[in-house]
Formats: C-alpha cells, structure tokens, sequence
C-alpha cells in the first residue's frame, strides 16, 4: 500500500507557522505538546481523500526548501498562493497548469522556511 497517512511539517516558531497557515488555509489548528514536542495539528479530513497531519516543533526537525514536497488540496491554488506573501511566505512557483487532465500547481516557501506546494483541478 503506497497511500500517505500523515505528514510533519517542521517549525521554529509554532505561533508563527500556526497563525501563517491557519490564514492562509482558513481553519484551524489545534495546539498539542506531548512531553515537551510541540505538535500544530490540522483538522481532520472526515474520511474525505488524502492525508492529514501536524505542524511539528522538536530539535530534530529542521526546516527546509529540500526533501519531501507535501501537496496540500485546494479548490483553486491562487486562492491559497494570494494569502501566502501578507503572512510571510513567498511564492516559489506560481499558478502553473500540469496539464489539462491533471489540473493546477503552485509551490511555496512557508513562514518557517519549508517548501510546500498546492494542487487544484482548476
């Protein structure tokens, strides 16, 4: 089985990358710190397709433009691409069509330096 099934995004600032994605995403992340590892986890899917996962603050965890690149799901990339330079981010790619079968991507550079892109059928 090759499905995602969590994602951790690494931060140096929970306040900050929690303020940076909740704005930019409109919802809601709720804080947890299990023994001393601080988590921003995002909400639930509710049985909807694709993964969730957590903001995640611990020595061990380093931000970074390299690596893994986590594709979030949107309705339309450019509503989420707008909002990301007022809270700190930059764009990294902008709005860019795949193709006509596989839709839309943007890429970004969160508030804590990670490199995070988006999808949309449109």
């Amino acid at each position: 089985m090759a499905t995602v099934g969590w994602f951790e995004i690494p931060v140096n600032d929970m306040a900050r990358a929690k303020s940076f994605y909740e704005t930019v995403f409109s919802i809601q992340i709720k804080e947890v710190d299990l023994g001393g590892l601080k988590m921003g986890w995002f909400p639930d899917n509710n049985g909807a397709y694709g993964a969730t996962g957590t903001l995640i603050k611990q020595e061990s965890y380093i931000p970074s433009q390299e690596g893994t690149l986590v594709y979030f799901m949107s309705d339309d990339v450019q509503i989420e691409l707008d909002r990301i330079e007022a809270e700190g981010g930059q764009i990294y790619q902008t709005k860019t069509q795949i193709s006509e079968e596989h839709g839309y991507m943007g890429v970004f550079i969160d508030s804590e330096g990670n490199r995070v892109a988006l999808h949309s059928n449109k």
